[in-house]
């Protein structure tokens, strides 16, 4: 029960503190994150077109807005068009009407005053359009009056305001409200209608400054307002892309520095680990996947996946993460062993804090190092160092080494046993004083020159000497400088070098007793020596005489010995052609007997002399000798023959 207690306990502290039952708001945003990650990813690739876009976006939208406000302007400008040639249509009617009642019929006495009295009853109040001219003409064409009045038209014809043949004269209200160019060259919208009863006619018309003032003023308005937004555009354009400039040089600014970061830490292998320890996610830098010989890989890693990759016996990362926050702990410092990717296991030491975000999320935010080399030079270290140990415990001298403060380091059984010092003071960082109090010092010491010529100088503090201990036995003493400022002293037995070296000394007393007998005899040598040199010149004078003789003899052998190979030859020949018969034959069988011995005696002296040739080669050195297979009888015959 206690167990099943302990377990739902763990189980909703996992929960609590890992995450596997989130809350809704939590959820809510993972799934936000789901939804959103895709799309910002997809929002990034294509940050480049967007912004190169925007450009071309805003001109286009300036060309649009330009268009359509001219559009309108043009529209506009038709609409006012229409609409004061309605106006000037409407006026011009009523007044045919009226004054068509009113007007008198023939000019008299009063026929200005009558008329102006008619035109002036006849317009409306406000009725004429804003800078409009009502004229009046007689029967005969002949401007009477206007409105407003106007100094300059009256007593005027009708054709010379708006110039002869012109449509409106002629035609009247048929021809409608045109656009006209009056005699001073201004331009109007006017028209003409003639009064019934021959009255004469009326005319209206209004310049297209007038029309048209409202909408130049529109268009002053429009084109302010479009040169204002398209200034407004540049400035926001211009300032968005030096915006965006800084931001891609703070980019490029931060890739480098993540770079150099990652760079830094794939060096010193190590790698940078945030642990939310809320939901059990774990953050890890590009360089702790090198160290570990993985994929760099952008996701979150689980507290699964990493507590499964953590050698079981190392470290539990369930108990130390319920430890930090139990316990309020603000760090922490671990070394534990992690799977490789090839399947070895790594030494790893990670030092980190806890760090709380806005919400008060705990973080386990630090440093992971890679110590598997230093490990695996410290255990080197300790078996170089036991090798050492055992090394300096074996050789035949005793050794000690001192540290810069004159303190021990390290010493072997034989010196402690030469100086009869107890275990306590073979300890490290004894003081070389109560060393040298306690051990047995030696009676007699003296220096011994350390200079030769291979080595003419010393080093600084280096001192050999020879020590004689109470027991009798000597001791040779080399003091030599560490490089970090203490000292290292052997010390080697040389009792047996002594008891030589005295003999020695005998030896050589009897030496020079021995060298002067030498001497002695030396000189009778050097009179035998003078005598066994002359015996050796005559010697040579002998034996030059003896090698001439022999030369002589010898070349005498060889020319001897061709002279009488010519006639053989002949002799031989010639007792070959007599027994062959090739001229006939000899007409007796003695004389084919003689033939015979004749040969035979000729090949025998010719043989004999071939052998002395090879003696004389024999003695000039110059015989190959050849083995040969022989007829054993055919040497016996020979030799009894």
């Amino acid at each position: 029960m206690a167990r099943a207690e302990d377990a739902g306990a763990s189980n909703g502290w996992r929960t609590r503190f890992f995450g596997t039952t989130s809350t809704a708001d939590e959820a809510i945003r993972g799934h936000a994150g789901l939804l959103a990650r895709p799309t910002y990813r997809r929002l990034l690739q294509a940050e480049p077109y967007l912004r190169r876009s925007i450009p071309a976006l805003i001109a286009v939208f300036l060309i649009i807005t330009a268009i359509a406000r001219t559009s309108g302007l043009i529209d506009r400008r038709m609409e006012i068009e229409t609409a004061a040639g309605d106006m000037l249509a409407l006026t011009a009617q009523t007044l045919d009407i009226a004054l068509s009642q009113s007007a008198p019929d023939s000019p008299g006495p009063d026929y200005h005053l009558q008329v102006r009295d008619a035109l002036a009853a006849a317009l409306p109040p406000l009725a004429a359009p804003r800078g409009a001219t009502i004229v009046f003409a007689d029967p005969a064409g002949t401007m009477v009056t206007s409105v407003p009045p106007s100094p300059g038209l009256t007593g005027r014809a009708l054709d010379d305001l708006f110039g002869n043949g012109q449509p409106l004269t002629t035609f009247g209200a048929s021809a409608g409200v045109m656009d006209v160019m009056l005699a001073d060259g201004t331009q109007v919208f006017a028209t003409v209608h003639n009064l019934a009863g021959d009255r004469g006619s009326v005319a209206v018309y209004q310049t297209k400054d007038d029309v048209f003032a409202t909408w130049h003023r529109d268009v002053s308005v429009n084109i302010s307002l479009f040169i204002g937004t398209s200034c407004i555009l540049i400035v926001i354009v211009y300032a968005y892309f030096m915006q965006t400039s800084r931001a891609r040089e703070a980019d490029q600014l931060y890739a480098q520095t993540q770079y150099r970061v990652d760079t830094a830490l794939r060096r010193g292998r190590c790698g940078l680990w945030d642990w939310d320890l809320a939901r059990g996610r774990l953050f890890w830098s590009p360089s702790m996947y090198v160290i570990l010989g993985m994929e760099p890989n952008s996701e979150l890693m689980g507290f699964g996946d990493l507590q499964g990759m953590i050698h079981p016996e190392d470290a539990d990362l369930y108990a130390l993460a319920r430890d930090l926050l139990e316990s309020g702990q603000a760090s922490v410092d671990l070394s534990f062993r992690i799977r490789h990717a090839e399947g070895h296991w790594l030494w790893v030491r990670a030092r980190a804090e806890i760090v709380r975000d806005r919400d008060g999320t705990p973080h386990l935010i630090g440093i992971a190092v890679d110590e598997t080399e230093q490990r695996r030079l410290l255990e080197q270290t300790e078996t170089a160092d036991l090798r050492l140990r055992d090394a300096i415990e074996t050789i035949s001298e005793a050794f000690v080494l001192w540290d810069t403060e004159n303190r021990l380091v390290m010493c072997n059984s034989k010196y402690q046993s030469l100086y009869g010092l107890p275990d306590p003071l073979t300890r490290a960082g004894t003081p070389y004083e109560a060393v040298m109090e306690a051990g047995t010092q030696p009676v007699v010491q003296s220096h011994v020159k350390t200079t030769s010529q291979s080595a003419p100088q010393t080093e600084d503090g280096a001192r050999s000497f020879e020590a004689q201990l109470r027991d009798g036995r000597w001791l040779q003493i080399n003091e030599r400088r560490t490089k970090d400022g203490g000292f290292v002293s052997v010390g080697t037995d040389i009792t047996e070098l002594k008891l030589h070296e005295e003999r020695l000394l005998d030896s050589e007393r009897r030496l020079m007793a021995t060298v002067t007998d030498l001497r002695q005899s030396r000189q009778k040598l050097q009179a035998q020596t003078q005598q066994l040199v002359e015996l050796a010149d005559k010697y040579a004078e002998e034996k030059t005489r003896a090698e001439s003789a022999n030369r002589s003899k010898s070349e005498f052998l060889a020319s001897m010995s061709h002279e009488l190979r010519t006639p053989l030859n002949a002799i031989i020949g010639f007792s070959e052609v007599m027994r062959s018969g090739i001229f006939g034959t000899l007409g007796s069988i003695k004389y084919d007997e003689y033939c015979r011995d004749i040969h035979e005696s000729g090949t025998y002296l010719l043989n004999v002399i071939s052998d002395i040739l090879d003696m004389s080669k024999i003695e000039a050195g110059r015989v190959n000798l050849t083995l040969e297979s022989v007829d054993f009888d055919d040497v016996i015959s020979e030799s009894a023959r």
